[in-house]
């Protein structure tokens, strides 16, 4: 008898979160387009559930133009609004006119550095921390990395980035490796 895939528990109530979590969270990404991609989604995400904004993405990508950073940047009131008008995102106007903020950071740092992915990824000298929860209730909501990268990313311009926030951030793009030990994919994404 074939024995049950063993997960994260977070992520057993909804089709489209065992989807995420056996595809996409956690493993590393390099590509600037998904970077500014999961920056905007976490952001996008506070206060709210990651649920919320996971079955928002596809309207999310269409509307912000696959999360073009180019294209992103030069948007101007009249895009803003129809962006606030549309339900198929989070209509916070903070949110929206940071996710234009943020574009705008992000093309500095790609300036600066060549890439965001050579910025973002300095953070943790390029390298996956490999963490080893028992349960969920061990995963800390921040960490110190976190804190550092939330007050650079700050410094630089970029909103809705505080240190949870950008622990998340370092979750989704596999920083960090915060499946459980029990869960299978710890073990894939170890190797």
């Amino acid at each position: 008898m074939a024995s049950e895939v063993k997960r994260c528990v977070w992520c057993e109530s909804e089709d489209i979160y065992v989807k995420y979590h056996d595809k996409e969270w956690g493993v590393p990404l390099h590509s600037d387009r998904k970077l500014f991609e999961f920056l905007i989604l976490e952001g996008a995400q506070a206060g709210l559930s990651w649920i919320t904004v996971l079955k928002k993405r596809k309207t999310y990508r269409e509307v912000f133009d696959q999360f073009d950073f180019n294209k992103v940047v030069t948007y101007k009131e009249a895009k803003i609004k129809s962006l606030l008008n549309n339900p198929g995102i989070i209509r916070n106007q903070l949110k929206v006119r940071g996710a234009v903020k943020n574009a705008k950071a992000f093309i500095k740092v790609r300036e600066e550095f060549g890439t965001f992915n050579k910025y973002i990824w300095q953070f943790t000298d390029g390298k996956v921390i490999q963490n080893s929860w028992k349960s969920l209730k061990e995963i800390p909501a921040e960490t110190e990395v976190s804190r550092l990268m939330s007050r650079d990313l700050k410094k630089r311009g970029f909103t809705f980035v505080g240190p949870t926030i950008c622990y998340a951030f370092m979750q989704a793009i596999g920083m960090v490796n915060d499946h459980v030990v029990d869960c299978y994919r710890y073990k894939e994404l170890k190797t």
